[in-house]
């Protein structure tokens, strides 16, 4: 079990050591809250979309996807009320002249855990903060040659409301009929006061929002399904159960528009944080932009004769923060025959790598046979072909990187094809024909169960 204290610490090292996620521009010292994915990382959070678009677009007949512009007319923004209200109350210190958000200044004071050791604390003493004032999120730049007000445009900060303004475009082009939904997965970027926590809180990010149209009156019903539907897929994911709840947004969280929101949330080591939002949005959106858009966004059911504006069920999870938690939630460390070993427990659905293939020694043929398999596994899947040192060693680099399998090729395989498929888990080894190595790992990988910890 590893102290969560030093977990982010740890998790940190072992992301810029292995390649999965680097601080972005570091050789100029780097831009704060912002991160590239390196080749573990990108492979991981490809796996992790790749994963959430089959269960919400390709397994499912009622959902589309779409993919919409980041920039997008002026007037969304308006209509969505960001431009008056997307706003975190900021505060700053007169003295060291630190910004914070107003409610870290109100938790220092309290004494939240959560905020236990930051600078806010250390600033937070009678007359040393300016008034609160409200700080827009949005990055605004401009289209066009001039800068000036005609010409103002945002980096969208969420991807809904591309979806909202496209909903009938969608609609008619892939013939569906409400109820149904649509998935997009894509940039998005806020200007934070204080983002932080490595990659939980960034200000460019990506979404995997879907947002589905219902008839009103069968809303909770629809709310309830979808609630069920995502708390499963991260189960599916390999997250642990016991590190997820569900939170309810009270009255004075609730947004005005909403008629309900839960949160899933995550415990992390900085405390349970939320890791997707699932939404009962009304018709305030498809209302507000026919209203500033001029345009009849309701609907006509043909079965009943009826005309309604659709209400919408959103459900909004972060990928930059979805990657975080399964790494967090992978990360352990163990001993292994008197042997200290770090080891991501990645569902195999996931995995960057999803086996190594070692020959046991550098001679008597073994590499020219690895490396035939190494090829003939390459058709399937994302495997790393490893001959440098120990085999233990080797197993551990892979073990760190989260590779379920480790398959080995020595002198019995020489003699009948046979090679030695090692599990990351269970440390169990198992000898498997070379031509049914496909197969093997096909099925080991559908029947994964994480082990208990």
């Amino acid at each position: 079990m590893v102290d969560s204290k030093k977990l982010m610490d740890k998790l940190v090292g072992l992301c810029k050591r292995r390649g999965f996620i680097f601080p972005s521009s570091e050789i100029y010292g780097g831009l704060n809250s912002c991160y590239d994915y390196g080749p573990l990382g990108v492979e991981l959070k490809r796996n992790v979309k790749d994963f959430w678009w089959r269960a919400m677009v390709q397994t499912r007949d009622d959902i589309e996807g779409l993919d919409a512009s980041i920039l997008m007319h002026p007037r969304v923004w308006e209509a969505s009320g960001h431009v008056a209200n997307f706003t975190d109350p900021m505060v700053d210190c007169k003295e060291c002249k630190a910004r914070f958000r107003a409610d870290q200044i109100e938790g220092a004071l309290c004494g939240s855990p959560a905020y236990k050791g930051r600078k806010a604390a250390k600033c937070a003493e009678e007359g040393k903060f300016t008034e609160a004032r409200q700080f827009n999120l949005m990055f605004k730049t401009f289209m066009g040659p001039v800068e000036e007000a005609a010409n103002v445009v945002y980096l969208r900060p969420e991807t809904a409301q591309g979806i909202y303004v496209n909903v009938y475009n969608v609609m008619q082009a892939a013939r569906q009929k409400i109820p149904f939904g649509i998935a997009q997965i894509g940039k998005a970027f806020r200007n934070e006061i204080t983002p932080g926590n490595f990659t939980f809180r960034t200000r460019e990010f990506e979404q995997m929002e879907m947002q589905f149209f219902v008839k009103p009156g069968s809303d909770m019903e629809w709310f309830e399904y979808w609630k069920a539907q995502r708390i499963a897929w991260y189960d599916a994911l390999g997250i642990r159960r016991s590190k997820l709840q569900f939170h309810q947004h009270t009255p004075a969280e609730l947004a005005h528009y909403a008629a309900a929101a839960f949160d899933i949330e995550y415990e992390f080591p900085f405390g349970w944080k939320e890791l997707e939002g699932v939404h009962n949005r009304t018709d305030f959106d498809l209302k507000r932009h026919a209203e500033f858009s001029g345009k009849d966004l309701s609907y006509f059911e043909d079965a009943t004769r009826e005309r309604f504006v659709p209400y919408i069920i959103e459900t909004s999870a972060g990928c930059d923060r979805t990657v975080l938690t399964a790494l967090i939630d992978a990360y352990d460390e163990d001993v292994i025959e008197g042997e200290a070993r770090t080891v991501l427990r990645l569902a195999p659905v996931i995995a960057p790598i999803k086996a190594g293939v070692f020959p046991l020694v550098k001679k008597d043929g073994m590499p020219e046979v690895a490396e035939k398999i190494y090829h003939a596994l390459k058709k399937q899947f994302n495997v790393f072909y490893d001959d440098g040192g120990a085999i233990g060693r080797r197993y551990r680099r892979m073990d760190e990187a989260g590779t379920p399998f480790g398959i080995t090729v020595d002198g019995q395989t020489l003699q009948d094809q046979t090679v030695t498929v090692r599990e990351r888990d269970s440390l169990v080894q198992t000898r498997v024909a070379s031509d049914k190595l496909v197969p093997f790992l096909q099925e080991k990988m559908a029947a994964y169960q994480r082990p208990a910890s």
